[in-house]
């Protein structure tokens, strides 16, 4: 270890050393014996990550941030928080890891986003899927909000103001001023 104050080449002393909270990072307090003056050193595991294929054939190499990014977008003016987007990017990239491969296409990547993402927030789902899914048309998109339609995801409160009758459907409008089919 070179001291970053008088420049010594391995003249230092470990002081401390401190295990961070997820285990994935060694901090050591080192004192250089030369010039006496203290410095902290970082040691992390240096995963190599999968070389990341573009659909149009490009190589680039993996990045978190960019899926961060991804998410963000699709959870814009959704109540999803900061925390929630780089817990889900974070546990991405761990899979990604652990798979040791040397390459991997971006829509697979995608493919691993979206059933985290449905759990968290289903129209940031959608949004997120009609990019990664590539939907050509209406029917690809409507399968999947039927897909959705089909899970029990819990009570829904009507917006206020839309009283239901016995008999009507929730949402239906049952005022006097409320449309009026042909022939009633």
């Amino acid at each position: 270890m070179r001291c970053p104050f008088c420049t010594a080449d391995e003249k230092d002393k470990v002081i401390e050393t401190r295990v961070s909270k997820d285990g994935r990072e060694i901090r050591r307090r080192r004192e250089c014996e030369a010039c006496s003056r203290r410095f902290t050193t970082y040691e992390r595991i240096e995963e190599s990550m999968p070389v990341v294929i573009k659909a149009d054939g490009r190589r680039e190499p993996f990045d978190r941030n960019k899926i961060e990014h991804g998410i963000f977008s699709a959870v814009a003016k959704r109540p999803v928080s900061r925390d929630q987007v780089s817990a889900l990017a974070l546990e991405v990239e761990r899979e990604i890891g652990e798979l040791g491969l040397s390459e991997i296409k971006s829509r697979d990547i995608g493919e691993r986003v979206l059933p985290r993402l449905r759990g968290i927030d289903q129209v940031a789902y959608v949004r997120y899927a009609s990019i990664y899914r590539d939907f050509t048309d209406l029917d690809g998109f409507a399968k999947e909000l039927d897909a959705l339609r089909g899970e029990d995801t819990g009570r829904h409160e009507a917006p206020a103001g839309l009283e239901t009758l016995e008999g009507a459907e929730p949402g239906e409008r049952t005022d006097e001023h409320a449309p009026v089919a042909a022939g009633e």
